[in-house]
């Protein structure tokens, strides 16, 4: 397998058609016509994606002398189901709108009530509806990750680490709950939040999952490798993700113009810009921040300001730094060239990304 986007694209491939083949084999457990809607709706929202997740997983698998096992994308498969039923939590504590340019999963099971004339309210059914979904999506990537047919010894040996990423996830969730709640945060916060809620479970923890899966076993340069790779990349990561959910093109993330901004998002952006504002940018920033009938004008004014404290060119820096940082570390880990090579491009892939 080639290292360029050839290689992505057929870790794509086989992701894709490992997650077709499972929830085909989950249809005669959920026979009853009513389920209907809950299976689609888990369709759609694993259809797509870049799956950077799992093409961590699988070079850290050939870094440390993974062969070409099929089994193996099965298991890297299991984190976009994790990162589904992540996604479809998320927008019900943010009560977004829109996901990759369709409506939010609790929004679309809202508009079934509606249409339907069912009794009660559409909206407590649809966020109801919306945490199932996320429930099943989650118990279904532990399923299929102990079901990916891998070797017993190495499904045992990184189970502690696929345990650890998912409490990780939640704990990274209600940290970024209890930002937005405190209403300041300041950059040592930021950054907790930035690698808890997305660095750790989109990164580093992908990669030890593949690293350890092959070696069967965990090793001090393993720890090393994720750490300085794995977080650099994480961070960066998030905070590419935090830029686009503020200036990002909806075409391209799926979702509305500052979206971010109107769910109030207490992120590095947020935060440098509050630490260098004057006293009427901040003011502005404070009134407006987290208003969810927040118009474009609104935005466009949020976004001046971003961008004239300098928190937006500090903060591309921020990516730029963390990036060096994770292709130096690199330079030495005792992985196989391919690997490296792989993981170089993935790091660029990764922070560059425009969706």
């Amino acid at each position: 397998m080639t290292t360029s986007a050839a290689a992505l694209d057929t870790i794509r491939f086989e992701v894709d058609r490992s997650l077709k083949e499972f929830v085909e084999r989950q249809l005669p457990q959920v026979s009853a016509p009513e389920v209907a809607p809950l299976i689609s709706a888990a369709e759609e929202f694993l259809a797509g994606g870049k799956r950077l997740r799992p093409a961590f997983c699988y070079w850290g698998w050939r870094g440390a002398g993974g062969g070409d096992d099929p089994a193996l994308f099965t298991a890297a498969a299991s984190l976009e189901l994790l990162q589904a039923s992540a996604l479809v939590h998320d927008d019900v504590m943010d009560a977004s709108d829109l996901r990759r340019g369709m409506p939010a999963a609790h929004r679309r099971f809202q508009t079934l009530h509606e249409k339907a004339g069912w009794h009660g309210s559409a909206e407590q059914f649809g966020e109801g509806a919306a945490i199932l979904l996320g429930n099943l999506m989650l118990i279904w990537s532990g399923e299929m990750w102990r079901g990916s047919g891998l070797p017993p010894a190495s499904l045992a040996a990184a189970q502690q680490v696929h345990d650890h990423m998912r409490t990780e996830l939640m704990c990274g969730q209600y940290l970024d709950l209890l930002e937005q709640a405190h209403g300041e945060n300041t950059f040592d916060s930021a950054l907790r939040v930035a690698l808890f809620k997305s660095g750790k479970y989109s990164v580093e923890q992908p990669l030890r999952l593949g690293l350890v899966l092959a070696a069967r076993g965990r090793a001090p340069w393993i720890d090393r490798l994720c750490e300085e790779y794995g977080r650099s990349v994480g961070i960066a990561f998030q905070l590419r993700d935090d830029i686009l959910g503020v200036f990002g093109d909806p075409a391209e993330t799926g979702k509305p113009a500052g979206d971010d901004l109107r769910e109030g998002k207490r992120t590095m952006l947020i935060a440098r810009t509050l630490s260098v504002a004057s006293p009427a940018q901040a003011e502005a920033v404070r009134g407006t921040l987290g208003d969810p009938a927040l118009d474009a004008a609104g935005i466009d004014r949020l976004r001046q300001i971003i961008a004239e404290t300098g928190a937006l060119v500090a903060c591309e820096e921020m990516i730029k730094n963390y990036l060096e940082d994770a292709l130096t570390s690199l330079d030495d880990a005792p992985i196989t060239e391919e690997a490296r090579a792989a993981l170089a491009h993935l790091a660029v892939a990764a922070t560059s990304r425009r969706t």
